[in-house]
C-alpha cells in the first residue's frame, strides 16, 4: 500500500522551518520516524580566554612586585638600625674610656701626682678641710669639684652636679685640671670633650674601731666621660683611699 504525502509535504516542512520535527517515512514499514536538525556546538572564542589569562598573570606580577618592594624596604630599615645601633656603641666605648681616664686623673690628684705641684696636700687622710657643701665652684678655685658628703634623706652631690657645665662657676674638674695630663678631644673617634670629674669625702671607721673615735676618710669620685656626641654619656665611680709613706692610709 503507498502512502502519499505530497499535501502534508509543506506542512511538515514548515514545521520543521519553525523549529517543530522534520517527519520522515519509511517506505518498508510504512512508519514515521522523528528527525532533528543537526545542533552546532558554540565554543567561546580563544582570544577570550588568552586575554583573562594575561589578566591573571598582571594581577600575579603585581602581587609580587610589592612583595619584593616590602622586602626591600624591610631591608633597608634594618641596615639603618644596625648603622645607628653601631655608632652608639661606638660613642659608647668612646665615653667609657674617657671616663676611665678621668678616674685615674682623679687618682693622681689626690695622691698629688703632678708636674706642676698639684694639691695634694688638700687630702690628709684626717682632714675635711678642704670640702664644702655642694662642692667647690669656680675654674680658679682650689677646691674646685670637692664635695662633701650630702645629707642623709638627701639626693647625692653627684646627681645634683652638671658635669657639662663650662661656666666659670663650674664645680666639676676638667681632665687634667690639676695633673696636667692632655687628651684630644673633638676630632674623629675622640670625646666630643675632656671628661670631668668630682672627689666626695667619705668618712669611715675600720673594722673593729671604737665608736667614739675620729673617723678617717676616703674619696668617692664620680667621674663623666663624653662620646664622640655630646649626648653620648658614660658615668663611672671609684672608691679610693691615699697612699701614706707606709702604705694606704688607715
Amino acid at each position: 500500500m503507498n502512502v502519499n504525502l505530497s499535501r502534508t509535504e509543506p506542512d511538515v516542512l514548515q514545521g520543521a522551518c519553525c523549529g517543530a520535527p522534520r517527519m520522515e517515512v519509511k517506505n518498508r514499514n510504512n512508519l514515521l520516524r522523528p528527525t532533528y536538525p543537526l545542533e552546532k556546538k558554540v565554543r567561546p572564542a580563544r582570544h577570550d580566554h588568552v586575554c583573562r589569562q594575561r589578566g591573571v598573570a598582571l594581577v600575579f606580577s603585581l602581587f609580587v612586585l610589592i612583595a619584593v618592594l616590602l622586602m626591600g624596604a624591610s631591608a633597608a630599615q634594618l641596615a639603618l638600625q644596625g648603622e645607628k645601633a653601631a655608632r652608639g656603641e661606638r660613642d659608647r666605648q668612646i665615653a667609657l674610656q674617657a671616663a676611665e681616664e678621668a678616674l685615674m686623673d682623679a687618682e693622681n690628684d689626690i695622691e698629688g701626682r703632678s708636674a706642676k705641684g698639684g694639691r695634694g696636700a688638700l687630702f690628709a687622710p684626717d682632714s675635711a678641710l678642704a670640702f664644702v657643701d655642694g662642692c667647690g665652684s669656680g675654674a680658679g678655685s682650689a677646691n674646685l669639684g670637692l664635695c662633701l658628703r650630702a645629707a642623709d634623706g638627701e639626693p647625692p652631690v653627684w646627681q645634683r652636679i652638671d658635669f657639662a657645665d663650662e661656666s666659670g662657676d663650674i664645680k666639676s674638674v676638667p681632665y687634667g685640671k690639676f695633673t696636667g695630663a692632655t687628651m684630644p678631644t673633638g676630632a674623629g673617634f675622640q670625646p666630643f670633650k675632656l671628661p670631668r670629674y668630682i672627689i666626695e669625702l667619705v668618712p669611715y671607721h675600720r673594722e673593729g674601731e671604737e665608736a667614739g673615735l675620729e673617723p678617717s676618710y676616703c674619696y668617692r669620685v664620680t667621674a663623666v666621660g663624653f662620646g664622640a656626641r655630646s649626648s653620648s654619656q658614660v658615668v663611672l665611680q671609684s672608691f679610693y683611699r691615699k697612699h701614706t709613706a707606709h702604705g694606704v692610709a688607715k
